[in-house]
């Protein structure tokens, strides 16, 4: 992917659509977290500490619409995002199959870590919410982030 405006652009479209499934038409947990997903796609495109502005940026405005469990999302989003800028140093390139484990294993780590920070708030059983719940719900948002970034490619082309 570029760097440039467009991609920006997308990376904010993304945030708008989150919000507008999550909060216009009230799909919470139906809808896909396009947060996270212009998270970790944002971050490859920045530094190790803009990464993680972005991340934490983001995930206030994740926690301004929660009742429950405030700063949680903000630190997971930060520590996310910085990750997400380190794996340009491991891996190049931006295939479909990368993007879609990509963005499959952080939001499995975003929702881990969330489930650790939440404390008593959002805590169910373990087993339930890392092993069954959080998988089904990062194959969503990779599958979300896939059409996304096809949809994106499709448009710049």
């Amino acid at each position: 992917m570029k760097d440039g405006a467009g991609f920006w652009v997308f990376i904010g479209l993304l945030v708008i659509v989150h919000f507008f499934l999550h909060l216009t038409l009230g799909l919470d947990a139906r809808a896909p977290d396009l947060l996270v997903v212009a998270v970790l796609l944002g971050a490859r495109s920045l530094s190790g500490g803009a990464a993680a502005g972005l991340g934490f940026g983001l995930g206030l405005l994740e926690d301004a619409v929660s009742v429950a469990a405030f700063g949680a999302a903000a630190a997971t989003f930060t520590i996310i995002a910085y990750l997400g800028a380190r794996t340009r140093d491991l891996m190049v390139g931006d295939s479909l199959v990368f993007v879609f484990v990509y963005v499959f294993i952080g939001k499995w780590a975003q929702a881990a870590m969330y489930y650790g920070l939440a404390g008593g708030v959002r805590r169910g059983e373990p087993v339930e919410a890392l092993l069954m719940n959080a998988p089904l719900q990062a194959i969503y948002a990779a599958a979300a982030g896939l059409v996304a970034v096809g949809i994106y490619r499709a448009v710049q082309r």
